[in-house]
Parts: structure tokens; sequence; C-alpha cells
């Protein structure tokens, strides 16, 4: 992917594995970068990303807010992100990201749609989602 190999050494690293386990987890998910950086989206709505920032690489969840995880302390304070930051590969706890890859398709609050609303963020209901 373009954007890992535009990291530094470490960087790129970490990226990778987060992108390799993403790939890996959401099979059926569109890739490609948005705002400048790598973004899975389900159905047209933003799921997962990541971006290279001061404090590391920031791992974010759109609807992350909804999981009840205590790791995704870092949240948005207009919608429901949450994230989680990188600085080394040893950071990346497979089995968390899994999970909470897991929650991404079950908790999801429409982005897709929020300029139509008017900024205006509705949770999408997914009860009867068959990809689940």
């Amino acid at each position: 992917m373009e954007y890992n190999n535009k990291q530094t050494l470490d960087d790129k690293e970490i990226c990778n594995q987060l992108a390799t386990i993403i790939c890996n987890e959401l099979t059926d998910a569109e890739n490609k970068i948005w705002h400048g950086h790598p973004v899975w989206f389900l159905n047209g709505n933003p799921i997962v990303g990541y971006s290279k920032q001061k404090a590391g690489i920031r791992l974010m969840f759109w609807s992350g807010a909804d999981f009840e995880e205590e790791q995704l302390i870092v949240r948005g304070e207009k919608f429901k992100d949450a994230s989680v930051f990188i600085n080394k590969i040893s950071d990346i706890n497979v089995n968390d990201l899994n999970r909470w890859l897991k929650k991404s398709r079950k908790i999801q609050w429409d982005y897709k749609n929020i300029v139509k609303r008017k900024g205006k963020l509705e949770k999408i209901n997914l009860v009867n989602n068959q990809s689940l």
C-alpha cells in the first residue's frame, strides 16, 4: 500500500500489520485512501482506518465510542468515533483488534449519509443484516 510505504520503517511495519489484520477480518470491506489515509468501508460506510499523527499511528473506529472498550480512549468530540494510538508493533493486540473489528460490523452509525442529514448521525439497525 502506497500510504504505508511513505512511513518510517517502524511506522510502516505497524501500518502493514494493521492493514493485514483488518483485511483478514473485514474481507468484504472496500479499502481506499480517504482524506489522505487508509479507510475500510462496509456498504459505503466508513468503519476503520489509521493515520500517522504526532502521538503515533492512530487506529480509529468511526462508531467505536459505542463499543464499550476501555482501550479505545481517544474519543471524538463531535461524532461517535474512538481511537487508540500505536507507537510500536508490540502495541498491537491482535485479539483486541479482531474483537473491535467484529464489533465494527455490528455497531455502526450512518456516516455515509451525514451530509444528506445535515450533520445529524443516526445509528444503523444491523439486527437483520445477513453479513453479521
